[in-house]
């Protein structure tokens, strides 16, 4: 891994992430100034397959989409870029979300990374496009919210998508609705709650104001007759456990969707494609461990292995070693990480 040790634990640039940033962002408009005159014939990838897949989100909502890649490609090794000093990207104009996707995936490059994943919606919506004609040569997977599926299973002809406001207005997902969903004649609403990102982000507290709101919302989807719920954010499948169980308890026919299981088959298809697939021989068949190299002393979180059994539905693995990488590294960020994704996942920050 470029610029990474692969023995070492470095800890999270706390003092001046940005110092860190401003370099990668440099090379980064570089790249962008200059991907208009990239040849139309790339050259092939050679990537080493024992390189990293790198992810990248706003915050820790990507996690989710790591989960179903890390169930499917046991064997891989990730590496995973939260950009939360700018979280969330929703509310953010499209030249804003644009220029911090591309910082984040120059420093994911800079890594060595032979495939990169925008586990966020938002940034996919404005800036995958722009990503792939600055690294004509490197797999990058985007995300749009699972409508197609949404579409093909419901039966009142009503589709609810609940996503920030940057992907409801972005141009992935309104091609699918004119391309798919109308001529269907599907019927999607769109709902936005900003306050969504920022309560998966505190550990999604029962009792906040937010979790009484989307309780609310979903009576107000069954009443419209809405039978597909849609969930267009990567943080959103963290509290899908608590929606299923809001579901159940007023007995209402709606069905939860998310497009993480569609996005692992996608990465392990180019693998296989560029044959950038791991070797499944690992020893232990990727059950081995490392020192733990996360520091925090919360570890009395009776709530995180029910979290990502409940809300997640994914059994819990011993994975190899996550290396996570935070913009902005505050106290609670660990025990989140932790809450959200298992005791049982392997972290080592990286600073740089």
């Amino acid at each position: 891994m470029k610029g990474m040790s692969e023995n070492d634990a470095l800890s999270v640039d706390r003092a001046h992430p940005e110092a860190v940033l401003a370099k990668h962002m440099k090379t980064a408009a570089i790249r962008q100034a200059a991907a208009h005159a990239v040849a139309a014939e790339a050259t092939t990838y050679h990537a080493d397959p024992s390189a990293p897949i790198g992810l990248f989100d706003s915050g820790v909502g990507g996690l989710s989409v790591y989960l179903h890649l890390a169930e499917q490609l046991p064997a891989e090794r990730y590496v995973y870029y939260a950009d939360t000093l700018h979280v969330p990207y929703g509310n953010r104009d499209s030249t804003d979300i644009e220029r911090l996707t591309l910082r984040a995936i120059e420093w994911l490059y800079q890594q060595g990374c032979k495939l990169i994943v925008i586990a966020c919606n938002s940034a996919s919506a404005y800036a995958l496009e722009t990503a792939r004609r600055c690294y004509p040569q490197l797999p990058i997977v985007g995300l749009v919210p699972a409508l197609k599926p949404a579409v093909l299973a419901s039966t009142t002809h009503r589709v609810a998508v609940l996503a920030t406001k940057a992907t409801l207005n972005g141009a992935l997902l309104n091609k699918v609705i004119d391309a798919f969903a109308l001529p269907n004649n599907i019927e999607v609403t769109k709902y936005f709650d900003p306050l969504l990102v920022p309560w998966v982000e505190a550990g999604m507290p029962e009792e906040d104001e937010t979790a009484r709101r989307l309780r609310q919302q979903l009576t107000v989807f069954a009443q419209a007759g809405i039978d597909q719920l849609v969930l267009g954010c990567t943080h959103y499948p963290f509290f899908k456990g608590f929606l299923l169980e809001e579901i159940a308890r007023q007995q209402l026919s709606i069905q939860v969707v998310d497009s993480g299981q569609a996005i692992a088959e996608r990465v392990k298809q180019l693998l296989l494609s560029n044959q950038l697939l791991a070797s499944a021989n690992i020893k232990g068949n990727g059950n081995n461990h490392i020192n733990e190299y996360c520091n925090d002393d919360n570890e009395n979180d009776s709530n995180a292995h029910r979290a990502i059994v409940t809300n997640h539905q994914i059994s819990p693995v011993v994975r190899l070693p996550l290396t996570f990488y935070a913009s902005k590294y505050d106290d609670t960020l660990g025990a989140l990480i932790k809450q959200l994704v298992g005791q049982e996942t392997v972290l080592q920050y990286a600073s740089k």
